[in-house]
């Protein structure tokens, strides 16, 4: 059974950046698919981003396109979203999201999520 942790959530200001992290316990998550969802206040839950197990191949919600990246360290066993040119339409709860088999994209989450990690975003 493997657990994810997020981490990297906070406050910041419109325009800022944060960068988050999605740790596993329990297993190597190196060989699985990896993404990133958020829940905004109200809202349902939607896909951000999604990364496959080599880090080859990359999912964006077009949303945040060109504003977000999503990269991985096998050798860490861990996946980081780094969030640049925040604003206030990307506060919501971030989700880590991974699957063994199951690619992580837009209409496509794993099976195995995080607790969550607050982004607040201020204008």
């Amino acid at each position: 059974q493997v657990q994810l942790v997020e981490s990297g959530g906070g406050l910041v200001q419109a325009g800022g950046s944060l960068r988050l992290s999605c740790a596993a316990s329990g297993r190597t998550f190196s060989t699985w698919a990896v993404g990133w969802f958020r829940q905004a206040p109200g809202k349902e839950r939607e896909f951000v981003a999604g990364i496959n197990w080599s880090g080859g191949r990359t999912y964006y919600a077009d949303s945040v396109k060109g504003r977000f990246t999503i990269s991985r360290d096998n050798a860490k066993n861990a996946v980081y979203l780094q969030m640049n040119s925040l604003g206030p339409e990307d506060t919501a709860i971030y989700y880590c999201n991974a699957d063994p088999s199951t690619t992580v994209r837009p209409g496509t989450a794993g099976n195995y999520w995080g607790q969550g990690t607050q982004v607040t975003v201020s204008s």
